[in-house]
C-alpha cells in the first residue's frame, strides 16, 4: 500500500471515530485542550511581545526567552484548566445523569485551585481582567433581578469560578468579547465534523 493510501485510510479512520457518539464527551474535552492552549497562545503572545520590548531590558536573546515563557505559561496554564473543566463537567453529568447549574461551579472550583492556585504575575493578570469583567456582568445581573423581583444567592466564590457561573447561566451579561473568549473555549470544542476542524481548526472552513 502506497504512503498516500496509508494516509487516506487513516484519516477515514479518523474521521470515522471522531463522528462516534459515545466518544464525544472524552473527545470534546480534548479539543478543549486544544483551543485552550491555542487562545492561550494567541492573545499572550502580541501583549508580551510590546511589553517586553518597551518596558524589558537585557539583551535580545533575553526577551526573545521572556516572551516565550510567558507565552508557553499562558497556553498551558489555559489548556490545562480548560481540560479540567470541561473533564469535571463531562464525569458529573455522566454521574447524575444530566447537567446541572452546580456542575459548572464545582468544576470552575476544582479547575482554578489546581492551574491557578500559583501566584504569578500571568494568573494575576488573567483573575484581574476577569475580575472587572465579572463585577460588571453582576452590576447588570442585579439589575435585571431586581426589576424581576428576584436574585439568586451567589456565595463567596474565585474569579474564574463566578466568570463561568455567569457564562453557563447568564452569558448576556458578560461582555461581547469575554462572550466570545468563553465560547471558543467551552462551546466550539463541543462542535466538530472531522481532523480538520478537531485539530488543525476550531472550526470548519467554507471555500470562497
Amino acid at each position: 500500500m502506497s504512503a498516500p493510501d496509508v494516509l487516506r485510510t487513516v484519516l477515514y479512520t479518523v474521521n470515522n471515530l471522531l463522528q462516534e457518539e459515545k466518544y464525544k464527551a472524552a473527545l470534546a474535552v480534548l479539543k478543549g485542550f486544544r483551543n485552550g492552549a491555542v487562545y492561550g497562545a494567541k492573545i499572550r503572545a502580541p501583549h508580551a511581545l510590546v511589553m517586553t520590548f518597551l518596558f524589558r531590558s537585557g539583551s535580545l536573546q533575553d526577551k526573545l526567552k521572556a516572551i516565550a515563557k510567558a507565552t508557553y505559561t499562558h497556553s498551558r496554564n489555559l489548556a490545562y484548566f480548560v481540560l479540567t473543566y470541561k473533564g469535571l463537567q463531562a464525569l458529573q453529568e455522566r454521574l447524575q445523569g444530566k447537567s446541572l447549574q452546580s456542575h459548572s461551579f464545582l468544576a470552575a472550583c476544582i479547575g482554578g485551585w489546581l492551574v491557578f492556585g500559583e501566584n504569578n504575575n500571568i494568573n494575576s493578570q488573567i483573575n484581574m481582567y476577569l475580575l472587572s469583567r465579572i463585577l460588571f456582568a453582576l452590576a447588570r445581573l442585579a439589575v435585571e433581578k431586581a426589576e424581576e423581583g428576584s436574585f439568586p444567592a451567589v456565595r463567596h466564590a474565585g474569579v474564574g469560578h463566578l466568570c463561568l457561573w455567569l457564562f453557563e447561566t447568564y452569558p448576556h451579561t458578560l461582555q461581547p468579547s469575554l462572550q466570545s473568549s468563553m465560547n471558543y473555549l467551552y462551546h466550539d470544542s463541543n462542535v466538530w465534523h472531522d481532523i480538520s476542524d478537531f485539530l488543525l481548526y476550531n472550526k470548519r472552513r467554507t471555500p470562497k
